[in-house]
């Protein structure tokens, strides 16, 4: 696996880079060699930010955030949860993607956790209205939600506006 690390306004040191990829090579032996890992730092405050992204060929991914006070940590806590997704999920990742997949889905231990199937319990339907990202916001906002969906009047294609932890906003954009 190739490990691709990058800092937001933040140096990272030489240190911190072999330890994210000494922490990342334990999955080595669930992927092919042709999967990348991304690991992104940042600080906010007193926080040390660790984003671990694993991209799959089909289209899914592994990401995990570790956010502590100590960059260390939050590399092993991210790594931890990136493991955890992966015994939880094996089962349904292997029978959905397994003829296509750059994993090793027999090298990932069976987790004890009794798997839940996943319910939909209810269904919400809505007109989508042509507005700009912005208008959005806006609408979010007033209706008190975390996120927003709304066709976009610039693209016309549909979006997604979200409220960050940081008290900021994203935007997400579909692409084919």
């Amino acid at each position: 696996m190739k490990v691709i690390v990058t800092g937001r306004n933040l140096v990272i040191t030489e240190a911190i880079r072999d330890q994210v990829e000494k922490k990342l090579s334990k999955f080595d032996k669930y992927f092919k060699s042709d999967v990348e890992a991304h690991a992104t730092f940042s600080t906010q405050k007193n926080n040390h930010i660790v984003e671990v992204t694993i991209p799959l060929k089909s289209g899914s991914l592994f990401r995990a955030e570790g956010r502590t006070e100590d960059m260390y940590a939050s590399i092993d806590e991210a790594i931890e949860k990136i493991a955890k997704q992966m015994k939880k999920h094996k089962t349904k990742i292997e029978k959905k993607f397994h003829a296509h997949e750059s994993i090793k889905f027999e090298a990932i231990p069976e987790t004890a956790e009794k798997e839940q199937d996943v319910s939909i319990v209810k269904t919400k339907r809505f007109a989508v209205k042509p507005m700009h990202p912005e208008e959005a916001v806006l609408q979010m906002e007033l209706l008190g939600h975390d996120f927003f969906v709304f066709l976009n009047g610039e693209t016309e294609e549909v979006n997604v506006v979200y409220k960050r932890r940081d008290g900021d906003f994203g935007l997400i954009e579909p692409y084919l």
